[in-house]
């Protein structure tokens, strides 16, 4: 933990759980138990709605600078514990007019790796007194779409965010969903409240299955991740340099999405996903989510649903596009995002699954803990196809 006992700790966890083909394990987790803005000042140039995006370097960003939002800090940056400068344009979020904020919604983060995480995620709308400052530029939503079809670019808390944007292009014509609102969210309440999941904090040293040594936390036979230090020295930060330690997968994910045309309205095969650091047990998930390598020594049978079907057919993916998870918190942390047309007699394996409209989705993303980080991203590239 840091020492001014804010910012985030790195702990062990022993989980129960009944999702997956493991029952129980132990973990370290990054447990943050303060609550960060993320936001996108958004103003209108002729017109045209613009994005204040944010060219911003993190400690465990494989290039260095991706685009990032207007703000993403945390309580103790904002709050400015390390003693260092402000968080540029914060005011714009912190103390927005009611009738400017286009969202404003409680999300999670990666309920794998983090333990009850969630930020604040916002669209203001501002006036012409907001100037882009150094490291800022306005885009407009079609150049932020386009930058996310390329690699490494676009940053996890901008994705978050702009999957929260209302879709104004998908509201008219919504038609009439396979599965009905109420039956949705039916749907998501009783696997809620089905499904067992225990997890219970621990020290780092009863964490079994892993072993510390000076220089990092990892599991015993190299899977999932390992937990490593790191001295960090930018001069484009609130402080010139700190320490800190970092969450490093192992290999690269696989997040995949299945879409077709349900009489003529585009569905989306979403899973609900059960993950110890997830705040209400479940939230909505891609159709498949997980990093390959950490199944190698697994039986077939015991692959997640869908995983094969979706490497077959990447070739054919409409969305193809390896994208960086948080790099504030995660070394190199990278996933292959697909989306793919599935075929018409593609079966739903289990009650897990269920084909939502995007609309369906645009509605859960107005209330927090429905959507995990990863369906996000996928929401935010969905509509740049």
């Amino acid at each position: 933990m840091d020492w001014s006992g804010r910012f985030f700790s790195v702990h062990g966890l022993r989980v129960r759980s009944d999702f997956g083909p493991v029952p129980a394990w132990s973990q370290p987790i990054i447990s943050q138990p303060e609550t960060g803005i993320l936001g996108i000042a958004l103003r209108d140039f002729d017109g045209v709605p613009h994005l204040l995006m944010q060219a911003k370097s993190e400690p465990g960003n494989v290039n260095g600078v991706q685009l990032s939002p207007t703000v993403q800090a945390t309580k103790s940056n904002y709050g400015r514990v390390h003693g260092g400068a402000e968080v540029p344009y914060l005011e714009l979020f912190r103390h927005a007019e009611p009738g400017a904020v286009i969202a404003d919604v409680l999300q999670s983060e990666q309920g794998s790796w983090f333990l009850h995480k969630r930020n604040r995620n916002m669209v203001v709308e501002v006036g012409p007194g907001a100037e882009a400052g150094e490291d800022f530029a306005w885009l407009t939503l079609g150049q932020v779409n386009a930058l996310l079809r390329r690699a490494n670019l676009v940053n996890m808390d901008a994705r978050t965010v702009l999957s929260c944007l209302p879709d104004w292009r998908r509201q008219a014509g919504a038609g009439r969903a396979l599965h009905p609102d109420r039956e949705i969210r039916s749907w998501i309440t009783r696997r809620r409240a089905e499904h067992e999941v225990e997890a219970v904090p621990i020290g780092l040293a009863e964490t079994d299955g892993w072993h510390r040594t000076e220089d990092e936390v990892a599991h015993d036979q190299g899977l999932h991740f390992r937990v490593v230090g790191v001295e960090v020295s930018s001069h484009r930060r609130e402080v010139p340099a700190w320490s800190q330690p970092l969450l490093e997968p192992t290999g690269p994910g696989v997040v995949a999405l299945f879409v077709r045309r349900i009489e003529g309205l585009p569905h989306a095969l979403v899973r609900a996903r059960a993950e110890p650091g997830f705040t209400d047990v479940v939230e909505l998930g891609p159709t498949v989510q997980c990093t390959p390598g950490n199944y190698a020594r697994l039986p077939a049978t015991d692959r997640p649903p869908y995983l094969d079907e979706a490497l077959r057919r990447a070739d054919q993916a409409r969305y193809d596009v390896v994208l960086s998870e948080e790099g504030g918190r995660f070394r190199h942390a990278r996933n292959r995002y697909l989306i793919t047309e599935a075929e018409d007699d593609l079966s739903v394996v289990s009650d897990e699954f269920r084909w939502v409209t995007p609309c369906q989705l645009n509605e859960l993303l107005r209330y927090g803990h429905h959507v995990n980080m990863q369906a996000r991203t996928l929401v935010a590239a969905l509509r740049t196809v």
